[in-house]
């Protein structure tokens, strides 16, 4: 099971910190992403952290103002989101997946496990 944490209402420019933690197995032999879906639109790949040699991918929307990092002693994957713009605004899932090829992680169809959901809304 996958539980977020951390949305909420906050205003162009500020901060936010998304917190996605395991229960049931260890997220480290997974591959963890970062989704979000705005109302109408697919639910598409923000960042994803790599099991395998822990690298990082962004989504270019977010390069430069999210972090995707990860607590192995906590079982926690976070997402640090700053700078942010009313085109932030969504629905942001966390995922965990065996994924083998680095070029899948941006397929949610790739990932085993998805969290409820937390809604972040950038508005003033």
């Amino acid at each position: 099971q996958l539980v977020e944490s951390g949305g909420g209402l906050v205003q162009p420019g500020g901060s936010l910190r998304l917190s996605c933690t395991a229960t049931g197995f260890t997220l480290d032999d997974y591959v963890i992403g970062w989704f979000r879906q705005a109302p109408g639109k697919d639910r598409t790949a923000v960042s994803c952290f790599m099991n395998s040699d822990r690298s990082t991918w962004y989504a270019d929307s977010v390069e430069g103002r999210f972090t995707i990092s990860r607590d192995n002693a906590e079982n926690t994957v976070y997402l640090q989101m700053n700078s942010l713009n009313s085109e932030d605004t969504a629905v942001y899932y966390c995922a965990a997946g065996r994924i083998l090829l680095s070029t899948a992680v941006r397929d949610p169809h790739q990932y085993d496990y998805w969290g409820q959901g937390t809604q972040v809304t950038v508005s003033s």
